[in-house]
């Protein structure tokens, strides 16, 4: 018998699930599936992560989450106020963007790099900026 993973649903622990739910649906554009004492989950298209006040998760968690086009997500987002924590920019592996939530949790959105575009700097987890190219240099 042969068994198929599905994707996964990171969970993200959050200081006040009423605030976090309002942010992912209002500014992340995300749908309220279901929950709300303490443990709710979220959606977008495939994309499901779960938002817990309980002792699961730890904050500063970090998602990856493949998008069609990273670049027009970006636009939709700052439309909506979402705190973009870093700008769509092109590596080897994605054009990237980094959305924080309310507690500090990371949505690393990614499309296909663009080619012809050279690669930029990357934000890590603290807040410091570093080169791909100085790196692989």
């Amino acid at each position: 018998m042969v068994n198929s993973f599905g994707a996964p649903a990171p969970i993200f622990r959050v200081r006040h699930l009423g605030a976090s739910l309002a942010y992912y649906t209002e500014r992340l554009g995300f749908s309220h599936d279901w929950g709300d004492a303490g443990l709710a989950s979220v959606s977008r298209d495939h994309c499901t992560i779960f938002l817990t006040e309980w002792d699961q998760g730890c904050n500063g968690t970090r998602a990856w989450i493949g998008v069609d086009d990273a670049g027009t997500l970006h636009e939709e987002l700052v439309r909506r106020g979402a705190r973009v924590r870093f700008p769509p920019t092109n590596y080897q592996w994605a054009f990237e963007m980094q959305v924080e939530d309310l507690d500090g949790n990371v949505l690393r959105l990614g499309s296909h790099p663009k080619d012809g575009v050279p690669y930029g700097e990357f934000l890590d987890a603290a807040g410091v900026r570093w080169s791909m190219a100085a790196r692989d240099a």
